[in-house]
């Protein structure tokens, strides 16, 4: 098989045939913007259970999200001027919010804007009780860098649990891919928050989004 084209799939299946397909039927169903806050006291009131998902700016959030549900909701709330800095809420088929984080990075924003912003995740992750876990997207091109640490030790030592997600990884070659796995594995094993099952994505050729999907409706009411 030509390196360039390969698919990333895992020696032994992590889930079961039913698994997938309520993964597969939970992200079919309709998910709709709930509301958008910049602020604490702009949260909605707890309800559904919650994933968030985090990243550097341009790792591919929104489009990961869109493969997930198969649609195009996300990118375009998400981009909409105004709403770069806020947590937006997706209500999936009344079963499961999605919250969108802002990209980090921050390259053109104040830092008394980043302050600001930083302390309402902060106390937005330590806060809230239906926040069942984390998905932190990391583009495999990258590897972990360490405005991803820093994330990673928020995340740490506000006790959210979180998946780390490689992105893009169709860009990889088989090799590469290997490596990365052993030394991303390698940093986690040292962080008390992180979820075991490390997920390989492509949001492109769909690699990695149905046994996703299996994992995060395992969370779902």
């Amino acid at each position: 098989m030509d390196d360039a084209t390969i698919t990333v799939e895992a020696d032994e299946p992590i889930y079961s045939e039913p698994e997938l397909e309520r993964g597969r039927l939970l992200f079919a169903r309709e998910c709709t913007f709930v509301m958008g806050a910049a602020t604490l006291d702009q949260l909605p009131d707890v309800a559904l259970p919650e994933i968030a998902f985090a990243g550097r700016s341009n790792v591919g959030k929104s489009s990961l999200v869109n493969a997930l549900t198969g649609r195009k909701t996300l990118a375009r709330i998400s981009n909409t001027p105004g709403r770069t800095q806020q947590l937006n809420f997706f209500d999936l088929g009344q079963r499961l919010t999605l919250v969108d984080l802002p990209g980090y990075g921050y390259a053109k924003v104040s830092k008394t804007t980043v302050l600001a912003w930083t302390q309402t995740l902060k106390a937005f992750l330590r806060g809230r009780t239906t926040l069942r876990r984390a998905c932190l997207l990391i583009d495999s091109r990258h590897g972990i860098k360490n405005l991803d640490r820093e994330m990673m030790e928020m995340l740490d030592e506000s006790a959210v649990v979180y998946q780390v997600v490689l992105t893009k990884i169709d860009k990889l070659k088989r090799g590469e891919i290997e490596s990365l796995e052993k030394a991303v594995a390698k940093e986690l094993a040292q962080r008390p928050a992180a979820f075991p099952v490390l997920a390989l994505t492509s949001s492109e050729k769909q690699v990695g989004i149905t046994e996703l999907r299996a994992g995060l409706a395992q969370l779902a009411q």
